[in-house]
């Protein structure tokens, strides 16, 4: 089976590329980059593809399948769009056009709290398929609307985040004036005018707001005022406390995003939670952590056959997610490479990430002679530099 890209961006790295030329460089970065030095970013691809996969040429055959079950549904593959915040803000409409292709290809699509478009849309656009990734509100009250909508919206999945109890330090977004409140500067504005595209798609469809909290904002805030608004609204800190209580009252599929270590693996298996992802929030928050890859491998050995594991964090083709795939993740997740997809080619980007993404891995599995997703553990080599 084949999928339909644009021919002319056959990688990520190309969409990146095409993306960096037509968005405003405040907005790229916001994208693009990581915390402190950027190592644990750059860490975290580098570390998936020192993972090798052996052939099989001579062994029996006969087609491969991206199909995959995950928490009672057939997704047409092992991977989704995982959660961004301020997409809008990225490319406009961009939450909307990522949700169309998910629904679309059949992958799952992850709403944030944070990002630029409502629960309620999100769930008209994608047939109630869409999961939510929930910010821990302060206020009882507050999450228990939120949650009382995503339900409301049919939502089967949510997403707790673990992984922010402090914002990380961020040198682009603080020269660019990005931190809470953001700041418009001279050199911002600047930018904006030499992406023409960009600022008539903001113009066609509106400043980009927290769609999702709207309900939630006292009247009309200024820059200042939503900054502090959004430091009153969440804490980021989860405990076990907040986190059975949310277990007790959602009668869905409940995963935790950020884990990082085969303790919280236990605690979220204790606690009665359906899976989780390991991740580290695009090495956007410790950069002195551990690449992703790294923990999923110990923790799919340890717990591979008590919970769902998934993994984000440095995938940037089909030959990343197979070489998660057999390290133990049993399905994975991208943000980056689909918002660079939607920088690049505006409403086509999340349909052309998701078919160039499915064309490459549908080519790994055929040429190591790989029918299902689930027999790529088979293929692992033993002889990684992780392993050595």
């Amino acid at each position: 089976m084949t999928w339909a890209y644009n021919r002319r961006y056959p990688s990520v790295d190309d969409l990146r590329n095409k993306a960096k030329r037509k968005m405003p460089g405040f907005a790229f970065d916001y994208l693009d980059g990581g915390c402190n030095e950027d190592v644990n970013l750059h860490r975290n691809t580098a570390d998936i593809r020192d993972v090798n996969l052996i052939p099989q040429y001579l062994a029996p055959y006969q087609k491969s399948s991206l199909k995959t079950e995950l928490f009672g549904h057939e997704y047409d593959a092992p991977f989704g769009i995982a959660p961004v915040g301020l997409q809008g803000l990225m490319w406009p409409n961009a939450t909307e056009i990522l949700a169309k292709a998910a629904l679309k290809h059949n992958v799952p699509f992850v709403l944030s709290t944070v990002t630029t478009s409502s629960i309620e849309r999100i769930s008209e656009i994608t047939e109630g398929k869409a999961w939510f990734q929930l910010y821990h509100p302060t206020k009882d009250e507050f999450r228990d609307d939120i949650l009382n909508r995503a339900e409301q919206a049919g939502c089967p999945v949510l997403v707790l985040l673990c992984d922010v109890p402090t914002f990380g330090f961020r040198p682009r977004d603080i020269r660019n004036g990005l931190s809470m409140p953001p700041r418009m500067t001279l050199r911002n504005i600047c930018q904006i005018l030499t992406r023409p595209h960009w600022a008539l798609q903001t113009l066609k469809h509106g400043q980009p707001n927290f769609e999702t909290l709207k309900p939630y904002m006292p009247g009309r805030l200024d820059l200042k005022g939503l900054g502090g608004f959004m430091d009153q609204m969440f804490s980021g800190r989860l405990d076990e406390d907040k986190i059975a209580r949310i277990r007790d009252r959602w009668k869905g599929k409940i995963i935790l995003k950020g884990v990082a270590s085969e303790e919280d693996t236990e605690k979220s298996i204790r606690l009665g939670l359906d899976g989780i992802i390991v991740s580290n929030h695009g090495g956007r928050q410790l950069d002195a952590g551990e690449s992703t890859i790294r923990p999923t491998e110990r923790i799919a050995a340890k717990y591979g056959n008590q919970i769902k594991i998934m993994m984000d964090g440095g995938m940037r083709s089909g030959p990343d997610i197979a070489r998660s795939i057999a390290s133990g993740a049993d399905f994975t997740f991208m943000g980056r490479s689909f918002m660079y997809g939607v920088g690049a080619l505006g409403k086509e980007g999340g349909d052309h990430t998701i078919s160039l993404l499915k064309t490459q891995l549908q080519q790994v599995m055929e040429q190591i002679c790989c029918e299902s997703i689930t027999n790529l553990p088979n293929h692992l080599a033993d002889n990684k530099e992780s392993n050595a």
